[in-house]
């Protein structure tokens, strides 16, 4: 009988209590969007699948020894996933839009507004005592504005590690809500008449300018901004292979295995830190409601600076092209392309979109650099 009650005692079952149990529901509830509603998938379903696992009691999978323990420790902790799955971005990534309208690049600057409006956001509200955030947990939180989940993993790890969970599900999770985060602000902001515009079709842009161009852009950023070199670099590296044309066996790896290994392993790892003790917390929703703020006034940032541009230049853009200056690369360009659409039947925005799309991954790596450096 002593051996039963004793195995009885081991189980799950009976050690498991109401917060755990609240936060395996959380986890299940991120793989049905992975998979019922294909919510960025590939990162949601094994950090829903590790979030699972890190919940069950009496498995110390998440701590000491465990499996989930040691990929947080091998990548998340050392900055090591964020940094290959840049590397993989880069190899995928076309600067052509970018290089062809050099002045989208402003649009992707002005998208990172939402990152440092949302820093003094957490700082100002912790005055008022609503939270209990430090400088490198505001900078940290901040970084989801630029609606880049490896960045803001990169940054977390090294300013606010205590809120890697939180802020990884919020990127994410925002990420991929971008077909109906962003079209109610796009429309708000601009008209019926600024939707229809057409743009010129882009000039074609030689393979000298997109090898100089990673180079030139690494070199110019690190030597202002070194902190911003680790994760400016691995996507310049990345992008260099990409369009060398002389290492195609590296650059499908990193386009493929690399990036596709290295992402289960980083989901898995983030997953573990969604235990219930560190996630069931008030600055939990601190970290949800300020990302969204964050994202917002982003996209919101992108129009606003389409409208200037416009205003101050007598070549039109359609302003809708700059809500996707946030790095969500490249559902933002979709949904502004989308919105052209509806508005002008002739309105193919996509490849112009894509400028500030990429140019928002520029920006937020040296955003993020910049807050390293400042407050790390």
């Amino acid at each position: 009988m002593d051996q039963l009650i004793e195995l009885w005692h081991a189980t799950g079952v009976y050690q498991i209590e109401m917060k755990q149990l609240i936060m395996i529901l959380v986890s299940l509830g991120l793989i049905y969007l992975a998979i019922a509603r294909k919510f960025e998938p590939l990162l949601l379903l094994p950090i829903g699948f590790g979030g699972m696992l890190a919940n069950i009691p009496g498995v110390d999978i998440a701590v000491g020894q465990g499996v989930l323990a040691q990929f947080y420790s091998i990548g998340l902790e050392t900055g090591i996933f964020p940094l290959l799955i840049f590397l993989g971005v880069g190899a995928m990534t076309d600067f052509g839009p970018l290089l062809a309208n050099p002045k989208t690049l402003l649009l992707g600057a002005a998208a990172q507004f939402g990152i440092f409006a949302t820093v003094l956001g957490a700082l100002f509200f912790t005055d008022l005592g609503w939270f209990d955030f430090s400088l490198q947990q505001a900078a940290a939180i901040g970084i989801i504005g630029g609606a880049d989940g490896p960045t803001a993993i990169y940054v977390a790890g090294i300013l606010a590690p205590e809120l890697l969970g939180a802020i990884a599900v919020s990127a994410y999770s925002y990420m991929a809500l971008v077909p109906l985060i962003q079209p109610p602000i796009m429309r708000a902001l601009t008209t019926e008449k600024e939707r229809r515009i057409e743009m010129s079709q882009l000039r074609v842009v030689s393979q000298r300018e997109k090898i100089l161009f990673p180079l030139v852009l690494l070199i110019l950023v690190a030597l202002v901004i070194p902190s911003a070199a680790p994760l400016l670099g691995m996507f310049c590296f990345g992008n260099l292979m990409k369009e060398c044309g002389v290492v195609d066996r590296l650059t499908k790896t990193a386009q493929n295995a690399l990036i596709n290994i290295v992402t289960i392993m980083l989901g898995l790892a983030v997953g573990s830190k969604l235990i219930a003790d560190q996630f069931l917390v008030p600055s939990t929703l601190g970290v949800l409601g300020l990302g969204i703020v964050a994202f917002s006034i982003g996209t919101a940032a992108g129009v606003l600076m389409a409208k200037l541009m416009n205003f101050l230049s007598k070549s039109q853009i359609n302003p809708l092209i700059g809500a996707a200056g946030v790095s969500a690369v490249p559902m933002a360009a979709r949904v502004a392309n989308r919105l052209g659409t509806e508005a002008n039947p002739h309105n193919f925005l996509l490849m112009h979109a894509m400028g500030p799309n990429v140019a928002g991954v520029i920006g937020s790596a040296v955003a993020a650099g910049v807050l390293i450096q400042l407050v790390g």
